[in-house]
């Protein structure tokens, strides 16, 4: 799955303050977590940049876009799917901002909520949890054979 991401948008939904120094980087962070356990691509649109923090950064299947102030990450989105042209069909925007939402419907891309993606995420998180649990839990016949070692030993 690909998605694109009104960061700004999603970050308060995730418990993230806008205020904090480092709530890019931490979306970012949480970003490629969920890239990895859903094995997506995320391109992610953050507005506000100082000059000489603009533009692309890469980090594993996130993309992040550091706009320029004076533009804004909403435009940055509509651009970006003018581009893909047909291919824009391929990809999930993700914002609560209905101008965005609008703009991905004309570009034929699916629109989701930031609401929905941060529900997205907790559950690839919960599932992640759930595995690593079941991952280090012992079968009946294990805790058995556990059993039997220990009354041996004592």
């Amino acid at each position: 799955m690909q998605y694109i991401i009104d960061g700004h948008n999603l970050i308060p939904k995730l418990g993230l303050r806008l205020d904090t120094f480092d709530d890019e980087l931490d979306l970012v962070a949480r970003l490629q977590e969920f890239c990895r356990l859903r094995r997506a691509h995320v391109e992610v649109y953050f507005d506000g940049a100082p000059p000489g923090q603009t533009g692309p950064r890469s980090a594993g299947a996130v993309t992040a876009h550091f706009v320029r102030q004076g533009s804004s990450a909403d435009a940055a989105i509509e651009s970006r799917l003018e581009k893909m042209g047909r291919a824009a069909k391929n990809w999930t925007v993700v914002s609560s901002d209905h101008r965005v939402q609008r703009a991905a419907q004309a570009a034929h891309a699916e629109a989701l909520s930031s609401e929905e993606f941060a529900r997205m995420m907790s559950a690839a998180q919960a599932e992640r949890t759930l595995q690593a649990k079941s991952d280090t839990s012992l079968s009946p016949d294990e805790v058995e054979e556990w059993l039997g070692i220990f009354k041996r030993r004592g």
